[in-house]
């Protein structure tokens, strides 16, 4: 598909701003260990309206600041930022400088279960494509970003995806159904490596079953284009639960929680420990959310919605 964007879209100040959202893996199955240490998955991507802000201004290389979620120091200002690296990237494929001064503004948590990091280096290579003048199709966008991690992709293409291979590989799924959902976001993050790592102990020492997902990612696409929340809360599942539990066992009152407080169904979203419940429609979210900020179960709550378009340029 081809790039769309212009010098229309850069600000007074030389500025370019994008978005990325927040993802939710409705379904997510995790297959056996890989030789390369990586695990094959099947799930369903759905983004939603939690969204993170990257602006690029030229600048003689690179620095980057953050304000939002996690600007205490929880995300890293400089090359370990993902934000960085893609910045870096874009600018080794383009054969330009790697010239900007890059601003986070997040309003995802880190290290939820969110993709906050994936969605923020997505809004980067958006922006910085602009910026720079680099004229990159969203092909080439996407090629760099199964490079940068295996949730990057997704954060680029947004909406509602099957996900195999470590997640890169990407089928969108076209749907015009809305579902709503409240995110109760815990007090501290979770390492994604150590949930992966916890989810192969307790399966070597036969306390877990190869899989714990019920129902077929297919089954889920179903539900959903159908629009029956009810059908979807009943398939909601998620391998990487049981581990996330195992490392942080108060989530299991944070799921109590959020059912208790109205949603239809709860899971922990990807490797937590952010745990996402399915709402009725948009009033019975705002009711459950209301519900849980007094509860003293998560830090924050955030009634959203979805499937809403990746990672696109202000304006």
């Amino acid at each position: 598909m081809p790039h769309t964007t212009g010098p229309g879209r850069i600000g007074g100040d030389g500025s370019v701003t994008a978005h990325a959202p927040a993802k939710v893996n409705v379904h997510l199955a995790v297959h056996p260990l890989r030789e390369d240490g990586f695990h094959d998955l099947t799930t369903v991507f759905l983004a939603v309206s939690l969204l993170d802000s990257v602006t690029a201004w030229p600048d003689d290389g690179l620095s980057l600041t953050v304000t939002g979620e996690g600007a205490d120091g929880a995300v890293p200002a400089d090359s370990r930022n993902l934000v960085w690296q893609a910045a870096e990237l874009l600018a080794r494929h383009a054969g330009v400088r790697a010239d900007a001064a890059l601003h986070i503004d997040k309003s995802i948590p880190a290290a939820a279960g969110l993709a906050g990091g994936s969605a923020d280096a997505a809004a980067a290579l958006v922006a910085l494509d602009t910026l720079w003048g680099t004229h990159c199709t969203r092909g080439d966008l996407a090629v760099l970003a199964a490079q940068l991690g295996s949730d990057v992709p997704f954060s680029l293409v947004g909406g509602m995806a099957l996900g195999t291979g470590r997640g890169e590989q990407l089928t969108p799924v076209l749907t015009r159904r809305r579902t709503d959902w409240v995110l109760g976001i815990a007090g501290a993050g979770l390492s994604t490596p150590g949930v992966y790592r916890e989810l192969d102990r307790l399966r070597g020492a036969g306390e877990l079953p190869a899989s714990s997902v019920a129902g077929t990612a297919d089954d889920v696409l179903t539900a959903l284009r159908g629009g029956d929340a009810g059908e979807v809360a009943a398939l909601l599942a998620n391998d990487l639960q049981a581990p996330a539990l195992a490392l942080r066992p108060e989530l299991e009152r944070g799921l109590q929680a959020m059912t208790g407080a109205g949603a239809l169904g709860a899971l922990v979203s990807g490797s937590g420990p952010t745990v996402a419940g399915l709402a009725e429609d948009a009033q019975a979210a705002a009711a459950t959310a209301e519900a849980l900020a007094g509860s003293g179960a998560f830090r924050a709550v955030r009634a959203v919605h979805g499937p809403v378009p990746g990672a696109r340029l202000a304006g």
